[in-house]
């Protein structure tokens, strides 16, 4: 075969070329909006970028890991939800018997599920402060919620006692990130289902049915005492304020009376004849009209002339 003889300078403009693809290629990335980008130079922290087409030093001499500040993400301890694409979200089924599965500080067993999400709100130190942030994370949540169910008796756990535990486990599961400086926020805490271990939670649920049972009759009971407790007071206080004023009507009453009889005595005093004629004269005014039709007649009188009965008279009629 004959020999082709290349140029010592296309020899050399091959990898060249080559070379310069291939930094080209590993100077930029993108960062997505809700990433920011972690720069190592060497393994070693140099920055964080934000969202965007970013430039780096290429042929490996900066690597950049991407993470997801403006997400929140969530664990869930004792359940899992389909379709999760966060791996740390839930752990093997096997596990979340176990995780459910807590003593309360009365020696009771309870099922606990629960759920924590939070957001990463240092990137820097969620990479390198601690080895696994995420499970690190889990059993720090585990513990912090097995010590708050431990603190409360079975009854506190499965009825009233839950927003205090979510709020107790909330501060202390904070403190403990903030402790280990693994760049975590926590925003929220919730109790999902907590229940009674499975051989106990029918005996479990008449006891709770009967707790309902009492407090709705002892809600009603109060409510008819509210509604009718007042209203015996107000007609108690009707009738009060009606015979204080009948009272006080009759007082009055009286008091002018005794005030008409002392001037009619001091007018009596003064002129009894008179007096005593004007009473007779305004008596017999108030009696005489309701005697109805009378006739009255002089005893001396010796004869009865007839008295033309014109009420009984009829007007003639008009023509």
């Amino acid at each position: 075969m004959p020999k082709i003889h290349l140029p010592g300078k296309a020899v050399l403009a091959a990898p060249v070329a080559l070379l310069l693809v291939i930094g080209a290629w590993t100077s930029f990335y993108q960062v997505e909006a809700e990433e920011v980008g972690v720069v190592l130079r060497f393994g070693k922290y140099v920055g964080t970028t934000e969202p965007g087409l970013r430039f780096k030093m290429p042929f490996g001499i900066d690597r950049v890991q991407k993470v997801a500040v403006r997400r929140q993400m969530k664990q869930e301890f004792g359940f899992s939800t389909p379709g999760a694409t966060y791996r740390f979200q839930a752990s093997a089924p096997q596990e979340q018997q176990l995780e459910m599965q807590m003593v309360t500080g009365d020696l009771n067993a309870a099922l606990v599920e629960w759920v924590v999400q939070f957001r990463i709100d240092d990137p820097k130190e969620y990479l390198f402060s601690v080895r696994d942030p995420d499970e690190t994370l889990r059993d720090a949540s585990e513990s912090v919620m097995r010590e708050a169910v431990g603190d409360r008796t079975v009854d506190e756990v499965l009825t009233i006692g839950r927003q205090e535990i979510e709020t107790e486990t909330l501060e202390k599961l904070q403190a403990l990130v903030d402790k280990f400086a693994m760049g975590l926020r926590i925003d929220q805490v919730q109790l999902k289902n907590v229940d009674p271990p499975r051989p106990v939670q029918a005996s479990f649920n008449e006891v709770n049915q009967a707790q309902q049972e009492r407090e709705k009759s002892i809600n009603q009971a109060n409510g008819l005492y509210n509604k009718q407790v007042p209203k015996a007071r107000g007609e108690a206080q009707r009738q009060i304020s009606d015979a204080r004023g009948y009272a006080s009507q009759r007082i009055n009453e009286a008091e002018g009376d005794a005030a008409r009889f002392n001037a009619l005595y001091n007018e009596y005093v003064k002129a009894p004849a008179v007096t005593k004629r004007r009473l007779y004269l305004e008596t017999m005014g108030h009696v005489i009209p309701r005697l109805g039709r009378k006739v009255i007649l002089d005893e001396e009188a010796t004869q009865v002339l007839p008295l033309l009965n014109l009420d009984n008279l009829q007007a003639p009629a008009k023509r």
